[in-house]
């Protein structure tokens, strides 16, 4: 009897690499995790280490294939999801990083953008991004400006430079690849999602020299093979972890809109036609292989799990994360929190927002529960902005470490009149890129266990959403 075939599934995220192994059903049948650093020099600043996270991936992947003994030879194909909007310089003669990565959290450049504002529609027009210091561009014109090392490997015709993800590929397959898949690619802010392409006009613009960016490819491709820890397979699928993750529960369902809640938090609803101008919201790639492609209208949240990292470390509060199950069963005080912790995302849009809590003094409790708040406030805000370009929502399907606070999971169900669909595993990420990387098996995750969370009436909570928009329309003018 031939063996069931194995997918190997690499999540590199903000604070871990993730290596996950699964069968065609979807089931995770092991595991390796290695945590990595995220350090932040000065403020406005956030750096990962490339040497790091390369390190980390190959130990995490030693540890699933420790993990599976004997199984590891059934391993038939491998997938890459990771941070989107992260970028980084390197060499391609040596490999080596010439830069830190620069991590989607890092907005060293928002002044220097700010200047840009005047081509804020027609960069949003052609790449489908708001104009943005989170994205890849302005960080390399930093690194161009501040790194000689960069500046010799440009000279010597060696620099290469882009997303996080080709660094990656770069470093763990055997060829060498150099490549990027549409939605890092089009992270950069230099990638014009009607051409599929790098676009001249977008280089100039940055100030930035044609010549060093990886050449324009497919999601699921052949990327080259992927070589670890006695693991060769092909590599048949890249894509950023919140693209990926929208394939989590399998193919895409049209009237579900898809939120994935971890160190950021986004909101996602696919469409088979290219969406066209969406103001104050991202349009983008999830997939490309040829044939289909699938488009997203996304809103994001930049103070998800970060912002409860930045509350824990304020109010002093080691376990904060525990501790928030019992009280978000609490009575919500009226307090409300207007959340721009490492900058508003869509669909405000402001790098530098004074993030503060409204409604007088108030206990640790009561601002977590408030930050928990203004999470689901943001992605409800992020839904009600795009209800005009996309069918109506039936329900919310829910994904994310941040997403297991089931007071979360009710306050978005009941914000939105809908139910709010959860699975019984976060690792959407991991999952969705093994889904891609197996070829889209059409009984991906059927035995899999989801939690629904029904609509309640809350006028309480409306009423201080109601509250917490006028304040934020007051301070942003959206």
């Amino acid at each position: 009897m031939a063996a069931e075939p194995l997918i190997l599934a690499i999540d590199q995220g903000t604070h871990a690499s993730r290596a996950l192994v699964l069968d065609r059903r979807g089931q995770i049948v092991a595991r390796g995790e290695r945590e990595v650093a995220l350090v932040r020099p000065q403020p406005d600043w956030a750096e990962q280490d490339g040497e790091e996270i390369v390190a980390s991936i190959h130990d995490a992947i030693a540890q699933a294939v420790a993990a599976l003994g004997a199984r590891a030879r059934d391993i038939v194909a491998a997938g890459l999801s990771s941070q989107r909007s992260s970028a980084v310089c390197w060499d391609r003669a040596s490999g080596a990083a010439l830069s830190p990565i620069f991590s989607w959290q890092d907005r060293r450049m928002h002044a220097w953008i700010d200047a840009l504002a005047a081509h804020g529609d027609a960069v949003h027009r052609k790449t489908g991004l708001y104009l943005s210091p989170h994205y890849g561009a302005s960080k390399l014109r930093w690194a161009l400006d501040h790194l000689p090392a960069v500046r010799r490997a440009r000279d010597a015709g060696t620099l290469a430079w882009g997303p996080m993800a080709s660094f990656l590929v770069y470093r763990l397959t055997r060829e060498r690849t150099f490549a990027a898949d549409p939605q890092c690619a089009a992270r950069t802010q230099l990638w014009n999602l009607q051409a599929r392409d790098w676009d001249d006009e977008l280089l100039r613009l940055f100030g930035l020299p044609a010549g060093f960016l990886p050449r324009s490819t497919q999601t699921c491709d052949r990327w080259g093979t992927l070589v670890s820890s006695g693991v060769e397979v092909p590599l048949a699928a890249v894509n950023g972890d919140q693209s990926a993750a929208v394939f989590a529960f399998g193919w895409p369902e049209a009237e579900s809109a898809y939120v994935n809640i971890g160190t950021s938090a986004f909101v996602q609803r696919a469409v088979l036609r290219a969406p066209g101008h969406v103001p104050r919201q991202l349009t983008g790639i999830v997939l490309a292989d040829g044939e289909t492609t699938v488009y997203t209208i996304e809103g994001n949240v930049n103070g998800a799990g970060a912002g409860l990292e930045w509350l824990a470390n304020e109010l002093g509060i080691d376990d904060l994360l525990a501790r928030l199950p019992e009280w978000l069963e609490r009575p919500a005080p009226s307090l409300v929190f207007l959340n721009g912790i490492a900058g508003l995302g869509g669909p405000f849009w402001r790098a530098a927002f004074d993030s503060r809590f409204v409604g007088g003094e108030a206990d640790p409790w009561q601002k977590a529960v408030a930050l928990v708040e203004s999470i689901a406030f943001l992605l409800q805000a992020n839904i009600a902005h795009m209800a005009a370009y996309v069918p109506p929502v039936q329900r919310i399907r829910a994904s994310g470490g941040v997403s297991r606070l089931d007071g979360l999971c009710r306050k978005l169900a009941s914000l939105n009149g809908v139910p709010v669909h959860r699975r019984d595993d976060p690792e959407a990420s991991a999952r969705g890129i093994a889904y891609l990387a197996a070829g889209r098996p059409d009984e991906w995750t059927t035995g899999a266990r989801e939690e629904v969370f029904e609509p309640q009436d809350d006028p309480a909570l409306r009423e201080r959403y109601r509250r917490w928009r006028a304040l934020m329309a007051e301070a942003t003018g959206v």
